[in-house]
């Protein structure tokens, strides 16, 4: 789908209804933009908060600190990658 939107004077832009429709954008919701040369790409970003739950956890591994799941998770890609 292209949508046009023009920019007003202080830099804002309405998100034209076809598109808040299709991302199924909502008031509050956060907006990324991700620029590479001349091109945005806008996304919805996530509700990792509507995600919890999503991913079963072997019972093993609850409650294992963030910090010891990257560096597993980061020393098995490294062994993988030799």
């Amino acid at each position: 789908m292209d949508t046009r939107a023009k920019v007003t004077s202080k830099g804002q832009v309405t998100i034209p209804k076809s598109v808040r429709d299709a991302l199924e954008l909502r008031e509050g919701d956060e907006l990324l933009f991700r620029v590479q040369r001349s091109r945005a790409t806008i996304a919805k970003t996530p509700d990792f908060l509507g995600l919890a739950g999503s991913v079963t956890v072997p019972a093993s591994k609850r409650g294992t600190p963030w910090d010891e799941v990257l560096r597993r998770s980061r020393s098995e890609r490294a062994r993988r990658s030799h």
